[in-house]
């Protein structure tokens, strides 16, 4: 086993999340090393849909974020390659009725306090936004803020810009503790020592935590995506239904569907999303995607005749108040989180990364980090890694340690 030189930070996680905060970190100065099971994006993110939402999120804490991470997408679009499919296309979320939408009139005038731009469309409107759209909806809000971007390769050109060590294909099998505090991590091939670790696990970061000594509640919560045949641009936003809102707010553990229908550049349609609390399952579920198929062709008609391609699935990364963890964990000096951002991780990585690099500086964070404190949690929490057998005080353990958010 060979030991590395110590860079300042070492991040456990190759997904969106981590090379965000790899990014951010390395722009503040930092030297960076990132270490991951896999490969690049190997885990939640490449699973994901790119999705940059704000539409779907109430005012307060989660939305301050995503509100930062829209600036800061905006941002990056200009000096990441073009690869990274950044779109500024727009969300529309879609009331069928008039009970619905004036639920989200209320919604959205809470949004417009916080500093989100949202504009009313009457039912006449909405074809000129949308010509496919099924006839005969109530009305819609159009946000002009989401966005879109390549998942993948969001991840990995942030990784990338970012200049860190990388050290893919290696599985984390210990964090090292020296005095109660964290000071690198452990390998089969190698021991990285560094005087600050965090942790961007996704939904395995429960199981990084326990390696640490502490705990952290994360469960993984699976959705499925539907990808059609590429077809000519007949879906021009992202285009939602408005009980998608209700379905990413919900503690639900059963099956939940709402679509989410959005072209490509590419030209295949992407449908989503459902949500389920089934561990890590990875059964393919006919009902999950006949629900999704369904709703897709009830909002856009033309889509009902339509071939799909493939389906893929991932596991959000689930924390119980639906907040992510960011910052650092107090009860273990020099351990820092960042995760549990559920299906929103795409979206809020760069303010994540942004808040990671001022905690890692001591400099003054864009939004306020109280919120999203990783000790907010108590009491003990199982160890998600089904082949783990843990680390307890010692900060060692058996197992693997998928790629992060």
């Amino acid at each position: 086993m060979s030991q590395n030189h110590s860079p300042d930070v070492v991040i456990i996680g190759a997904g969106v999340v981590g090379a965000a905060c790899a990014y951010y970190a390395s722009r503040s100065g930092l030297s960076v090393a990132v270490v991951d099971r896999g490969p690049v994006a190997g885990g939640t993110t490449g699973a994901g849909e790119g999705n940059l939402l704000v539409s779907d999120k109430e005012a307060g804490p989660e939305l301050d974020l995503a509100l930062l991470s829209a600036r800061l997408w905006r941002d990056l679009a200009a000096v990441l390659p073009r690869e990274t499919e950044y779109e500024a296309k727009g969300g529309l979320v879609v009331a069928p009725d008039e009970t619905t939408l004036k639920a989200l009139r209320t919604f959205a005038d809470g949004q417009r306090a916080a500093g989100v731009t949202s504009t009313e469309v009457g039912p006449d409107a909405l074809r000129d936004l949308e010509p496919h759209l099924a006839p005969g909806q109530a009305g819609a809000f159009h946000y002009p803020q989401d966005a879109q971007v390549h998942p993948a390769q969001a991840a990995a050109r942030l990784l990338a810009a970012s200049g860190a060590e990388r050290y893919l294909g290696e599985e984390v099998t210990g964090v090292l503790l020296r005095g109660g505090r964290a000071v690198g991590v452990r390998t089969p091939r190698r021991t990285i020592l560094a005087p600050a670790v965090l942790n961007a696990a996704g939904t395995w970061g429960g199981h990084i935590a326990s390696l640490a000594g502490t705990t952290l509640p994360v469960m993984p919560r699976r959705g499925f995506v539907l990808v059609t045949e590429p077809l000519p641009r007949v879906v021009r936003h992202k285009v939602y239904a408005a009980d998608y809102i209700a379905d990413v707010a919900s503690d639900s553990a059963a099956l939940q569907s709402s679509a989410v229908v959005e072209g490509t550049p590419s030209g295949p349609v992407l449908i989503g999303a459902t949500r389920e609390r089934v561990g890590f399952d990875r059964t393919l579920s006919t009902e999950a995607l006949r629900r999704l198929a369904g709703q897709a062709a009830a909002l856009f008609p033309v889509l009902a005749d339509t071939r799909v391609l493939r389906t893929y699935h991932g596991f959000r990364p689930y924390l119980p108040d639906h907040l992510p963890a960011i910052g650092p964990d107090p009860r273990v000096p020099g351990l820092f989180h960042a995760c549990g951002h559920e299906g929103a991780g795409i979206g809020l990585a760069p303010a994540t990364g942004a808040l990671i690099a001022a905690a890692l500086t001591g400099t003054a964070p864009a939004v306020d980090p109280t919120p999203f404190n990783p000790a907010r949690f108590e009491g003990p929490d199982e160890d998600p890694d089904p082949e783990s057998e843990g680390g307890g005080r010692e900060g060692r353990g058996r197992g693997g340690v998928p790629s992060g958010t």
